[in-house]
């Protein structure tokens, strides 16, 4: 039987943006600034070896599944609801993806002139043990903010301000009990997390607000206000980007037609679903998928060289 091939990229439905070396070059003098980011769903077969360390701060959030990392010498091992801040080192590491339940994951590299500084003040890297925090809806909500930036092109105003929001997004990790109150919400918590499930299970449906609402016995006001607290977005806003993540997904892993896909979606009019999309994706449904397949077939190239 033919052993699995390790992968560092071209997951179906991966999300990635690296800046380009002549844009890095005239960073020099920037305090902190993201370099790569990206989102793996369900990578299968993930592995990066840096045998020399690597000169940028990783944050890897695990949001489905596990993975592994090993940091000097030592081994852990990273579950969902998880995460690791591997601060900049030349020591050798590697992190890969769980073999039967691979891990789901939201990461990104940031560095800078102000990055020894940084990780002293916020003490990254004295304990590179895997941290467990409640479901980090608002994090996951910063770095669509960032990833939208960034995509629109390396410019420096879009550098700078997904720069901006790194603060934000780190200070969701850093700092949870401000963000976060799971722990502490029990039916608070409960209310959210079952209307994500129904969102998912309905993508197809017409949902309103009303009707999520009353599945909590809750009036619309509260419960908006609730679940806007909870993650950062609106109900309507959360249950479209669900919807659109799994677009994502089918336009990579499928053959459907972009009608077909809409049609799954909910959406009756492809173009309106075309809109919508290209709205929170900066690209078009056809365009997506183009991209993705054609990064997945170079990536392939690379890898029988």
């Amino acid at each position: 039987m033919k052993k699995p091939s390790k992968r560092r990229t071209g997951f179906q439905g991966e999300k990635r943006i690296s800046l380009p070396a002549k844009v890095l070059k005239n960073l020099t003098e920037e305090n902190i600034y993201i370099n790569h980011i990206g989102y793996y769903p369900k990578a299968y077969n993930h592995y990066r070896r840096r045998k020399y360390g690597c000169e940028d701060n990783i944050l890897i959030y695990c949001v489905q599944g596990k993975g592994y990392y090993m940091y000097d010498g030592v081994k852990y091992q990273v579950n969902t609801n998880q995460f690791i801040i591997i601060p900049f080192t030349t020591k050798a590491l590697s992190y890969w993806a769980d073999q039967d339940d691979p891990w789901t994951i939201y990461w990104l590299h940031f560095t800078g002139k102000g990055l020894p500084a940084f990780n002293d003040k916020y003490r990254i890297g004295v304990d590179k043990r895997p941290v467990y925090i409640p479901y980090n809806a608002e994090g996951i909500f910063v770095w669509n903010k960032m990833f939208d930036s960034l995509s629109r092109g390396p410019g420096l105003p879009n550098i700078r301000n997904a720069s901006l929001c790194l603060y934000y997004f780190m200070a969701t990790f850093i700092y949870p009990e401000h963000y976060n109150q799971a722990d502490d919400a029990g039916d608070e918590e409960n209310t959210i997390n079952q209307t994500i499930d129904y969102m998912r299970q309905n993508l197809k449906k017409k949902v309103t607000v009303r009707e999520m609402a009353a599945l909590h016995n809750l009036s619309e006001s509260y419960f908006s206000k609730l679940f806007r607290t909870a993650t950062g977005m609106p109900p309507i806003d959360y249950f479209i980007y669900i919807r659109m993540q799994e677009a994502c997904r089918l336009l990579c892993s499928t053959n459907y037609s972009i009608k077909q896909i809409a049609y799954l979606m909910g959406y009756d009019d492809p173009y309106y679903f075309s809109r919508i999309f290209k709205k929170l994706m900066n690209l078009s449904p056809e365009n997506y998928r183009r991209s993705i397949l054609n990064t997945m077939a170079q990536d392939m190239e690379e890898a029988q060289k």
